[in-house]
């Protein structure tokens, strides 16, 4: 068992913040005082590294990761958070192109070939969909609970649910749903205007029973924050979309344990 909670954080499509969401809700819980660790499961497109100034520039001829046969890999420590991610074995611009088999020999060498100590809270930030990532994933790791992350409009709570239909065949449970850039606080006149258009209810995850964990706005500086390397609790800890995280944090701090 690598920690005493596994929570995967999932989302149906890209660009809805998923990587923003796990990012800050790790640093959240770290602030707390748990012990906490933050695998970045997207093979193909590791923004994590970038996030956390921690990107590898130069270009790897193969992965590192095929040298270190029979040791583990030593995650990378920033903001009291212990980080994995295939970013740190290959340069930020290179690709990385495997066979099936070796996608899950890869993605199991991150999560179980790796020298995570004594964790509480594992944080694993999948790709998007539901592809063969998140089904090994699924099936190997089995986390203890699965957080979606989605935008107001259709078409990503039309997406989040192939990710349910995916736990619920996988029997892993999903604590609930965070939608993320819900609206934006209009800085001259503090109107909240909606940027995308807001799902009907009845074709919503809410609909199906997904509990609602939290509303995170549309904010430049969140995105500014990780683009720069230091995730928004950390750039502005006292703005309120931090708090919101914490807020977040807080609801999970508990509710995983009791989830599975």
């Amino acid at each position: 068992m690598v920690a005493e909670v596994t929570l995967a954080v999932a989302s149906g499509k890209g660009g809805v913040g998923k990587s923003t969401v796990s990012l800050n809700l790790a640093v959240a819980l770290a602030e707390r005082g748990h012990r906490v660790g933050l695998l970045d499961a997207d093979l193909y497109g590791p923004d994590i590294p970038r996030m956390i100034g921690l990107a590898r520039t130069q270009t790897a001829r193969y992965l590192d990761l095929w040298n270190a046969k029979g040791t583990n890999l030593e995650p990378l420590d920033a903001y009291g958070i212990k980080f994995m991610s295939v970013g740190f074995l290959i340069g930020e611009s290179q690709s990385i192109s495997l066979q099936a088999g070796l996608v899950e020999v890869l993605l199991l060498k991150l999560v179980t070939g790796v020298s995570w100590g004594d964790l509480e809270f594992l944080i694993v930030d999948l790709p998007p969909g539901t592809a063969d990532v998140q089904q090994r994933l699924m099936q190997h790791v089995k986390p203890d609970g699965v957080i979606l992350v989605v935008t107001p409009q259709d078409v990503a709570h039309l997406d989040a649910k192939k990710v349910i239909d995916l736990c619920r065949l996988s029997d892993v449970p999903i604590v609930g749903g965070v939608e993320n850039m819900s609206g934006l606080v209009c800085p001259c006149c503090n109107e909240r205007l909606d940027v995308f258009p807001r799902v009907a209810f009845e074709r919503s995850i809410w609909e199906l029973g997904v509990e609602h964990l939290g509303t995170l706005p549309v904010d430049p500086e969140v995105a500014t924050a990780g683009d720069l390397g230091r995730p928004i609790l950390v750039a502005q800890p006292d703005s309120p979309q931090s708090d919101a995280f914490r807020s977040l944090a807080e609801k999970l701090a508990s509710t995983p344990r009791s989830a599975k």
